[in-house]
């Protein structure tokens, strides 16, 4: 299986990388500072120098793909719409090579509250995240709209730290027990992610939360 990964230089992107080539992958990584962001030599890996907002380079790293990964990040204060217009572009280019699968990351602002709201309009949601959350939203929609098949996936905060093989899923809202979920390990996340590439594929699926059972952590150290 062919994966190409945009984002592959990010915290999450990398670990995408490197779990995507454990599992035998052959991983296109896509980005403008893939040659100096330390990414270790092997023959199932392409890196792809390039920029998001180029048509050809795009959709040349598309083509022949059997999947696509976005780990697409930018700045939380909603200035950067890398987030979104840059889902634009792929799910565009993707459309004209050929390749339909995408599971792409979102943030957990557009899940479902129980009252069937977006989780940024409730009360409790800290607002510092509603330029970010509005910024996913756009990207959601643009994937949604697309004649794709996708899994937009919705993270709580994404931490740095390895693996606890502990991870959670639910469709459109956070799982009903989540409230003691309040981190995402990021080797968890992507683990999650690439098992998603497989399991749903030929299937619509709405976004998804993914969450580490942080519950165990505190219980047993």
């Amino acid at each position: 299986m062919i994966i190409t990964i945009f984002g592959a230089t990010g915290m999450v992107g990398k670990e995408l990388v490197k779990q995507a080539l454990f599992k035998g992958y052959t991983v296109r990584a896509f980005g403008r500072n893939v040659f100096t962001s330390g990414f270790n030599d092997d023959n199932n890996l392409n890196l792809i120098q390039g920029a998001l907002f180029d048509d050809k380079q795009v959709l040349d790293a598309i083509k022949g793909s059997d999947a696509v990964c976005s780990t697409l990040g930018g700045a939380v204060d909603g200035n950067d719409q890398t987030r979104s217009l840059g889902m634009k572009h792929i799910v565009t280019q993707m459309q004209k090579s050929g390749t339909s699968r995408i599971i792409a990351i979102g943030g957990m602002g557009i899940l479902l509250d129980e009252d069937g709201k977006l989780m940024m309009e409730s009360k409790g949601f800290n607002k510092t995240y509603l330029p970010v959350s509005l910024e996913h939203n756009k990207a959601y929609e643009y994937v949604k709209n697309s004649s794709l098949n996708w899994t937009f996936v919705c993270p709580p905060d994404i931490i740095n730290e390895g693996p606890t093989g502990i991870f959670k899923t639910a469709k459109d809202h956070l799982p009903a027990d989540s409230s003691y979920i309040e981190k995402d390990i990021r080797d968890d996340f992507a683990n999650c992610s690439l098992s998603h590439i497989l399991a749903v594929s030929g299937m619509h699926i709405s976004y998804i939360i993914i969450g580490v059972s942080v519950l165990l952590t505190k219980i047993f150290g």
